[in-house]
């Protein structure tokens, strides 16, 4: 972490902040561990007048080589500063949407733990996968699967939540799940999956896992 030769001002101004501001509400939805988090305008529009208020401002600094993003952010109060380390994340795809969310899940991140804030629900450690990962390929079973249109194969939550469970143990996090269900089945969600085709997913994850602990 980089600073200026004192930061007795900005510290001070930055306990009264905290001593001051409230958690910015969680309202938007994490689909994968059906919990709540806070946007970053949130977090902004939470923060930004509590902030001004004790003379302290920031700046966020996004960049990147094309496959991965970096993010640094500084507080500023009165000419002393403190600069965080650089964040680097992979988004999910190389494209300019991946890019924009990644930046933005970087900046959310770095600005509430700089400020002291919590902008989400504790997932206590269902976390997926750092993006910094290696990908790993998908390790499908032998027997070619066809995608099936069937009304009564229908999974439930219990079911679900065991994939992902599976996914995350092998290593692979939820985006990466869903392009996979994408690429193989052609459906956009695991509440399309048919039963002989969750089997599938299942196994196949269960196959990267034995192979990565070899």
């Amino acid at each position: 972490m980089n600073k200026s030769e004192s930061i007795t001002k900005l510290t001070l101004a930055l306990s009264k902040f905290q001593g001051e501001v409230k958690n910015p509400p969680n309202s938007a939805n994490n689909p994968f561990f059906k919990s709540k988090y806070a946007p970053l305008d949130v977090v902004i529009n939470t923060a930004k007048d509590v902030l001004a208020k004790y003379g302290i401002s920031y700046i966020q600094m996004p960049g990147g080589d094309g496959e991965h993003v970096t993010c640094v952010t500084i507080l500023m109060c009165e000419g002393e500063f403190i600069e965080s380390d650089v964040l680097v994340l992979k988004a999910d795809k190389i494209t300019a949407q991946g890019a924009g969310g990644a930046i933005t899940y970087a900046r959310r991140y770095q600005l509430t733990a700089m400020l002291g804030l919590a902008g989400e629900e504790d997932t206590d450690g269902n976390a997926p996968v750092s993006r910094n990962d290696k990908p790993k390929q998908y390790i499908a079973p032998n027997k070619p699967i066809q995608p099936k249109e069937n009304p009564n194969s229908i999974l439930n939550d219990k079911q679900i939540q065991r994939l992902y469970s599976i996914a995350h143990a092998a290593g692979i996090d939820h985006a990466t799940v869903l392009t996979h269900i994408l690429a193989k089945f052609k459906i956009k969600s695991t509440t399309e999956l048919t039963k002989e085709n969750y089997d599938v997913m299942c196994k196949g994850y269960e196959n990267m896992k034995k192979e990565s602990d070899k």
